[in-house]
């Protein structure tokens, strides 16, 4: 039997990275599925819960979100009755987004089946590896975890 094809691609840290990325991607997206949500729904949702009250546009800067993608977002849960858009505070001329008691407890449940699915992602590693592969991710992610 022949070598897999593309060896020297293969054998590129980034392109096992974007495997393993895609792997944990599908694992969480189905895991979320379940529970009625999608991935960007689901990283608006905790991003309120972070930030709240938080102006739309301090809310689309802080996850990178495109100003009408986040607006689509916020509209979905809004109707689903997961987040109450208000006149701010601070500028009455914007809208600050919560959440709702319905929305925390759907990101509580999204946010156990999200670990769930990643626990399944490192279920090879050991505890000690996990540790160590997480120090690793954010070392070369250029974040600071």
């Amino acid at each position: 039997m022949a070598d897999a094809p593309l060896p020297a691609i293969r054998s590129l840290p980034s392109w096992l990275l974007g495997r393993a990325a895609a792997r944990g991607r599908a694992l969480v997206a189905e895991a979320l599925a379940a529970e009625g949500m999608k991935m960007w729904h689901h990283v608006v949702l905790s991003a309120v819960r972070d930030l709240a009250p938080v102006a739309q546009a301090d809310l689309g800067r802080s996850v990178r979100l495109d100003p009408k993608d986040l607006v689509g977002i916020l509209n979905d849960l809004q109707s689903a009755g997961l987040v109450v858009r208000e006149p701010d505070p601070q500028d009455r001329r914007k809208n600050a987004v919560s959440l709702t008691d319905e929305g925390a407890r759907l990101l509580k449940r999204c946010e156990r089946v999200a670990r769930a699915a990643n626990d399944e992602l490192l279920a090879p590693l050991t505890a000690a590896e996990r540790d160590q592969f997480m120090g690793l991710l954010i070392r070369i992610s250029g974040t600071d975890g």
